[in-house]
């Protein structure tokens, strides 16, 4: 039975004046412009609370017909790390040697990357971001999630945001197959893994990151 459309007021809605408005563009972009991909993590804990306030703000990003089709297992226990770490591995070795094209390997290559994942180790957190294929009702039955990839695309970048403003940094990484994780972390077959988030602060301050930039404002809109 269709539920019927229910409406409230937009009541938080804030408007700036637009000189604020120029501002708060310019230091948010700035802000964005620091962070960084790193993959040398420290093991330090994230304080209590963070990590759970991060998570619900990438919980308020748009879905298909607000859904929500999105799952996220965080990974704090070291011997499941070690167990993500050995299959990942095991995956990215094959990709490396046998399924990557030369065009993808050259793509890679000013990253400086290979299989070699330490990092899902050493990092005090990883976040495993499933999607939930379809939903299932109380009574057992199942009801199909539009759009859901784009959502929980739309929530990942959410959640990276939310990280970087706080102060940690993240390393998203996706070994390919990634089924492995709903045997580690026993999720079941209605979620198809997204995206694995390593989280951490960076060894270092002055940690190495690949000597990369971002395309203009030219290359990347136009505007009609």
């Amino acid at each position: 039975m269709t539920e019927t459309a229910r409406f409230t007021t937009l009541k938080d809605y804030r408007e700036y004046p637009a000189d604020e408005m120029g501002v708060r563009a310019r230091e948010f972009h700035e802000q964005m412009r620091r962070r960084r991909t790193v993959r040398d993590f420290s093991g330090r804990t994230i304080p209590e609370g963070v990590l759970e306030r991060c998570l619900l703000t990438a919980g308020t990003a748009p879905s298909g017909a607000n859904l929500q089709p999105w799952h996220f297992v965080v990974v704090r226990d070291a011997e499941v790390k070690r167990q993500i770490r050995g299959a990942a591995e095991k995956e990215e070795r094959i990709f490396y040697q046998q399924r990557a094209p030369k065009e993808w390997l050259e793509a890679l290559a000013p990253l400086g990357t290979d299989w070699h994942k330490p990092f899902l180790e050493e990092a005090p957190v990883l976040i495993a971001v499933m999607v939930q294929r379809y939903g299932v009702r109380a009574d057992g039955t199942r009801f199909k999630h539009y759009y859901s990839g784009e959502s929980v695309g739309l929530a990942t970048g959410f959640l990276i945001t939310a990280l970087h403003n706080v102060g940690l940094v993240s390393l998203t990484h996706t070994p390919s197959p990634m089924r492995f994780l709903n045997r580690i972390l026993d999720r079941p077959n209605s979620e198809r893994p997204y995206l694995l988030m390593v989280v951490g602060y960076p060894k270092r301050p002055d940690v190495p990151v690949p000597d990369i930039g971002k395309k203009t404002l030219e290359q990347i809109a136009t505007f009609i």
